[in-house]
């Protein structure tokens, strides 16, 4: 029965013919096989009215308000703007001050984390949440206060790879058994 419908579904659609020519081979493809292009619409949001009398009215683009509730359990939320924007602010710094101290001291991250370093990541941690947490419960987004390169989409992909590198430079350190530089 499912074969019969798949059959009667090929059978019944457009065809588009497709050819090899390097080895002469040509085959019948179902054009609901293929991809269609889409066309990439506007941001900008357009409002459209009919009065009473049945003439339509267009504006031009209307202000969005923002979507991001303020709710702790909204802004803390698995897919919520906090802890992504968080964790990569963290990580960067994190990056950069674990590369900073082996500079210095030659010491490896677990060395570093040894010998005094979870105080100063706790304090680090605690400060850049506060001060990340405070502009999104009073409704503040990243992406309305980024403009020019600044934006939040390069903070975000910035926190990744920041992310990414920590994690590389802690299991190279790990299995090279000392400091990386």
């Amino acid at each position: 029965m499912a074969m019969s419908t798949v059959m009667q579904t090929i059978t019944a659609s457009p065809v588009t013919r497709v050819s090899n020519r390097t080895t002469g081979l040509n085959q019948a493809v179902p054009a609901s096989g293929l991809v269609p292009r889409l066309r990439k619409r506007s941001a900008a949001l357009r409002v459209r009215a009919t009065r009473k009398d049945g003439q339509k009215e267009e504006a031009g683009p209307a202000a969005v308000p923002p979507k991001g509730s303020t709710k702790f359990t909204d802004v803390l939320a698995f897919s919520g703007p906090a802890p992504e924007v968080i964790n990569g602010r963290l990580a960067m710094i994190g990056f950069v001050a674990a590369i900073g101290a082996e500079l210095a001291s030659g010491q490896d991250v677990f060395q570093q984390l040894a010998n005094g370093g979870v105080p100063a990541f706790l304090g680090t941690s605690i400060v850049l949440s506060a001060a990340s947490l405070v502009p999104l419960f009073k409704g503040v987004s990243a992406a309305s206060k980024s403009d020019g390169i600044m934006t939040s989409d390069a903070e975000i992909w910035n926190g990744r790879f920041a992310m990414l590198g920590l994690v590389a430079l802690a299991f190279t350190e790990y299995v090279k058994g000392g400091a990386l530089v």
